[in-house]
Formats: C-alpha cells, sequence, structure tokens
C-alpha cells in the first residue's frame, strides 16, 4: 500500500553524553495498526537534512513505514538547520559515541521516547539506511544490535581506519589533532586525535569489512560507478565478505557520492541516480523487510 500523506514530526532525545541528538520522524499521517522502522544514518560532514536526503524519507514512509533520520550527537550541527555551529563537539566525533547515538535513538524508540499520537512504532525488526560513513557504522552496529533485521548502504565505506591519510597520522602525533576542509562550507574543520585512537582501539568492533563477516540478516549495497570519495569496490569488499545467504550489490551507473544530489537542494525534480538509489532501496525493502511479516 503507497500513503499519499505523510507527516513530519520532530524533536531531541539526549545521548549517553547528555547531548541533544536531534531527530525527523516520517510517517503516513492516517493509518490503521503499528509501523515498521527504518532508520536512516548521514555520513561525515553530514546531517538528517542534507540535500535530498528528506526527499528520500518521505518516498520510504510512502510504503507504510516509520522513518527516523536522526543527527549524530558529535555532528556539529544544532537543532534542525545545516550550519556546522558547534566544530567542538565535531572535531570529538568518535564511532564509538555514533553507535551509541544509534543505540540510544532505537532505545528512545522502544520506551517511546520517539513516538508519535497517531499510531505505534514495531520496534521487533528495525531496518537501517546508512550513507558512507553511515553504512560503516550500520554494518558495525548490525552485529550487535538485534533489533536490526536489515541494512542498505549507500555509498559506504567498508574499512574507515584507510581513510586515515599518512599526513593525518602525522598531525596527530605531532599536534594531537588534523585539519581538513569542509567545501561546501569554506570552513577549516579540526578533527582531534581521539577519533583516530577511538577507531584504531575499537577496529574489531566498529570496522565494518570485519563486522560484516558476522552478518546473516539480509544485507543489500548500493555504490555509485562513479563515486569519487568512497571507490565502488569498497561495496565490493563489504559484499564478499558479507555471508548473509541474502545479500545484493547494486551498482548505479554513472552516480557519484551523493548519486546527483547536493546541498542545498532545491530544484523540483530528483536527478536519475538518486530516483534509481530510492527505487532499488523501496524495492530491496519491500522484498527482505516489509515482505517478512512487517
Amino acid at each position: 500500500m503507497r500513503y499519499t500523506s505523510i507527516k513530519k514530526e520532530s524533536g531531541a532525545i539526549k545521548s549517553t553524553e547528555g547531548l541533544p541528538i536531534f531527530y525527523d520522524l516520517y510517517l503516513p499521517t492516517h493509518t490503521l495498526g503499528s509501523l515498521p522502522v527504518v532508520l536512516f544514518l548521514h555520513g561525515f560532514k553530514g546531517f538528517k537534512d542534507w540535500g535530498a536526503f528528506p526527499d528520500a524519507c518521505y518516498e520510504i514512509a510512502r510504503a507504510g513505514c516509520a522513518v527516523v533520520a536522526f543527527n549524530f550527537s558529535r555532528n556539529g550541527v544544532e537543532g534542525h538547520s545545516d550550519a556546522f555551529t558547534r566544530p567542538d563537539l565535531f572535531a570529538r566525533q568518535t564511532f564509538t559515541q555514533d553507535h551509541d547515538d544509534l543505540s540510544r535513538v532505537i532505545e528512545a524508540i522502544r520506551h517511546q521516547e520517539i513516538k508519535t499520537n497517531t499510531t505505534s512504532l514495531d520496534t521487533d525488526e528495525i531496518a537501517v539506511i546508512g550513507h558512507s560513513r553511515g553504512g560503516h557504522i550500520a554494518v558495525a552496529a548490525a552485529a550487535e544490535l538485534h533489533e536490526i533485521t536489515t541494512i542498505i548502504t549507500w555509498g559506504a565505506v567498508a574499512d574507515y581506519t584507510k581513510h586515515f591519510t599518512d599526513q593525518m597520522k602525522k598531525d596527530w602525533e605531532k599536534k594531537g589533532y588534523t585539519e581538513i576542509l569542509n567545501s561546501r562550507t569554506g570552513q577549516t574543520m579540526r578533527l582531534d586525535k581521539v577519533v583516530y585512537d577511538d577507531l584504531m582501539e575499537n577496529a574489531d568492533r566498529f570496522v565494518a569489512s570485519k563486522r560484516v563477516q558476522s552478518l546473516t540478516i539480509p544485507c543489500c549495497f548500493i555504490h555509485g560507478t562513479m563515486d569519487e570519495s568512497v571507490p565502488m569496490n569498497n561495496s565490493q569488499v563489504l559484499f564478499q565478505l558479507c555471508k548473509s545467504p541474502e545479500k545484493e550489490r547494486i551498482l548505479i551507473n554513472g552516480a557519484n557520492h551523493t548519486f546527483g544530489t547536493s546541498h542545498p537542494w532545491n530544484k523540483d525534480n530528483l536527478p536519475e541516480a538518486f530516483e534509481e538509489l530510492i527505487q532499488k532501496t523501496m524495492e530491496w525493502l519491500e522484498t527482505y523487510f516489509l515482505g517478512h511479516g512487517n
């Protein structure tokens, strides 16, 4: 069943550190019974409202899902804006905290801290969609959190330790921090050594290419063939290492890392690559998530 009327409800919960996790809940305006839950995870230097991500959330909700898109508590973006106003938080955005944030969101849905007055949310089975670093986190989290019963990655990183350059490592050893450029805002953004140390010390727990080997749930790895940020061989690595009998690697021809979108996205129509991304995502959810008793 396709729903034509979708509403968005927004709010915030507290992270394990007491920081706000801002979220948007997309769901059909009128529905009977409980709704299956889909979580959306943004990537590095990203946020829940980036580009056409909200358009994707609306489309997924039309299939009868409750979609929760949220900002990781240390992503540096406050509230429901697109401005990086907390570089101090971004500087210490560790994989441990991102994982804890995801766990916290699931807990909040289960205990009705995140809820709607019009229907109930079914948390027995949860699907997770993650873009780039968000896909990396989704894979690792699915290896630990039993509530996650299917994952879909968009341009996911296979092993984030390989994204730390020699220059970044030298900076961390010498200064205790490195700096990166946010090409969208022009900001120079600091990354403290704790980000590197946290991942290296917890590689067995948080590196996607390690954790994907233990997954037996349905896993879909979608990648653009012209991804300039995360080469498409990352999805091949994840696909080959994944032990799930229900897995698929989907390549979108000519698509870049953001599947033809940018921020802000104010155009009336979505790029063909992003439309295909949504279509493939929906097909997977309908087959392996919504069709599995939800």
